[in-house]
């Protein structure tokens, strides 16, 4: 018997409207879900929308940034309380020590995400992993998504993995990718990033969301 689409009141909206009609009122509670896209696509931006959502109706929201890459400024501006949010920093990792100092960070990531989701009483947890390389990524055992899904069903928390490439879709939730062609003003080093065209594509097992769409997305 096919799942009931989820209601308003079991989902976490980006407060974008094309996408959260799409995805039928946001990402659902419960599950673990994704954000693929290169960088440029809009994937920082859809996260910053989600947690600024997520703070603005008085939740509180969780960002384990494994690379070290938050932006305090865009997150204020995209709406962010950041009074409400528990910033996890994860460390850059030096040009010589690349491949051992990305395995590392990711390592303990992942653990800082799993105390955080056993901790309870968030409305978003997500994970930047942009910037760690695929190929690191797809060397995780498969019961490390399955077990982070174990971890908030049931619960109100929606689980968020920021990915370049789609990854733990089987695992049960939702999967938004991504692609985006950036708009600029002026040329050359003068040149300002404007925004992005960004157009995604929505993939669920439970299939009360599946389809494309296209939105506007500010740098």
């Amino acid at each position: 018997m096919p799942l009931a689409p989820p209601q308003p009141s079991d989902c976490n909206p980006f407060r974008v409207e094309p996408l959260d009609a799409c995805l039928q009122g946001g990402l659902p509670q419960g599950q673990l879900c994704e954000i693929a896209g290169p960088q440029s696509s809009g994937r920082t931006t859809l996260l910053l929308n989600l947690i600024a959502a997520a703070t603005r109706r008085g939740g509180i929201a969780a960002l384990v940034d494994t690379s070290d890459r938050f932006d305090v400024a865009s997150a204020v501006a995209a709406g962010i309380d950041l009074e409400r949010l528990l910033w996890v920093r994860g460390y850059a990792t030096a040009q010589h020590d690349r491949a051992q100092g990305a395995l590392s960070a990711l390592e303990r990531a992942i653990k800082a995400l799993n105390l955080i989701l056993q901790a309870g009483g968030f409305s978003v947890v997500a994970i930047d992993l942009g910037d760690v390389p695929p190929l690191l990524l797809k060397r995780l055992p498969f019961t490390t998504w399955l077990r982070l899904q174990r971890a908030i069903e049931g619960r109100d928390t929606t689980c968020v993995l920021l990915v370049s490439e789609p990854l733990a879709r089987s695992a049960g939730g939702l999967s938004i990718s991504l692609t985006g062609r950036a708009s600029w003003i002026g040329q050359g080093r003068y040149g300002r990033l404007k925004g992005v065209d960004v157009a995604a594509r929505v993939q669920s097992p439970r299939r009360y969301a599946n389809g494309e769409v296209r939105f506007g997305a500010d740098a």
